[in-house]
């Protein structure tokens, strides 16, 4: 006889509405941070943390991690960490933070 484990609750279509849409108000703050100039300065770590932001919320609710394994979670949020260090120990290698250099 196959034992069934018990899966906690899946959140009601509500809770998918109200993450698409503060998905939507991130995207539109990074739209309006490109914008504004006298945040260029720190546009790039803005953009990274509003990324790092949007990928956990599609991730633990539309593809479903938060309810899994934390092995699941640790298998795409590793990648992520290791990526975003590259990409920022890259840009501080060529000088991509410093503003006003060509």
């Amino acid at each position: 006889m196959a034992h069934r484990h018990a899966e906690p609750p899946h959140p009601p279509i509500r809770t998918y509405l109200l993450i698409a849409a503060v998905l939507a108000v991130i995207t539109a703050v990074e739209i309006s941070v490109f914008y504004i100039t006298w945040l260029v300065r720190f546009l790039v770590p803005i953009l990274v943390v509003l990324s790092v932001a949007k990928f956990s919320l599609v991730v633990m609710f539309f593809m479903h991690l938060r309810f899994d394994s934390r092995v699941l979670s640790g298998l795409f949020v590793g990648p992520l960490v290791i990526a975003v260090s590259i990409v920022l120990a890259l840009m501080a290698l060529f000088g991509a933070f410093v503003v006003g250099r060509p």
